[in-house]
């Protein structure tokens, strides 16, 4: 496989973030709500970019001939699927890169993404790389962020900053908190067809964050610190933001979103 365009400065790399994943999304929900009606008895389904593999667990555990193959640039990741996922002989991990995937044209019935985009540099490359390796007729599904870290108010003119700071020096690993909005055209531009778009809020505090938000975002914060504290200078200030931040979100008078896009389309 090629690798000379991989991912390798993946912003959130800690074993910690198996875990965190986990946590922060109800797999079955997920798979009720977006891909249940689209995947059927016998398909083979790719996720890129699995993270520990919860999602894709869900979705074999819909039939037992379903096969699912997930694929990430992480082989920590990989290797954290693989162990909690032992025994399941519907599943298959494998470390690959997104933008270069070593799979064979139509070979699989669903290839879906949930939230890697915003991390990669070539961003429709990689769509295209789904839509190729996608069977005719078959589902590609794309989903991520758009606005994350960036919309408060009122705003705080320190956190905000510090905010805007941070996004534009991670533009240089490739991220884009506004991929969201991208993704129908990155769809179009792959050739998929019959393009459903859906945006619904993603994070929504509205006054003081729960307990159970609050601790996601200190973890989120912490896993991020090493990059933080280099792109702003030093661990003390990394700390320091993350401390307000995180203040921010306990004011009773602050509101922080974003949205979520969902895009689905049929390889043609």
């Amino acid at each position: 496989m090629n690798r000379s365009t991989a991912t390798v400065d993946y912003i959130m790399e800690d074993p910690r973030e198996a875990t965190r994943l986990e946590r922060k999304v109800d797999a079955h929900a997920w798979v009720q709500r977006y891909l249940a009606q689209r995947v059927r008895a016998g398909m083979e389904v790719l996720c890129v970019g699995c993270g520990p593999g919860s999602i894709l667990r869900e979705i074999a555990a819909l039939d037992g001939s379903i096969k699912g193959t997930g694929i990430d640039i992480s082989a920590e990741r990989i290797e954290e699927a693989k162990r909690r996922n032992r025994g399941n002989s519907q599943l298959n991990f494998v470390r690959e890169d997104a933008q270069v995937l070593s799979f064979p044209a139509e070979r699989f019935d669903v290839v879906y993404s949930r939230m890697l985009l915003e991390y990669l540099r070539d961003k429709e490359g990689a769509v295209r790389e789904m839509a190729r390796v996608c069977k005719r007729g078959g589902t590609v599904l794309l989903q991520d962020l758009d606005g994350q870290l960036l919309w408060h108010y009122p705003e705080d003119p320190v956190v905000q900053g510090m905010a805007e700071k941070v996004v534009k020096a991670l533009g240089a690993t490739g991220f884009d908190p506004f991929v969201g909005r991208k993704l129908f055209s990155f769809a179009q531009k792959a050739g998929l067809r019959r393009i459903q778009v859906q945006a619904e809020s993603y994070h929504l505090i509205a006054g003081e964050a729960e307990p159970e938000i609050l601790k996601q975002w200190e973890l989120k914060l912490e896993i991020a610190r090493p990059q933080m504290a280099k792109l702003l200078g030093s661990e003390a200030e990394a700390k320091e933001q993350a401390r307000r931040f995180l203040e921010y979100l306990r004011r009773p008078d602050t509101l922080t979103y974003s949205t979520v896009f969902t895009v689905t389309g049929e390889k043609s």
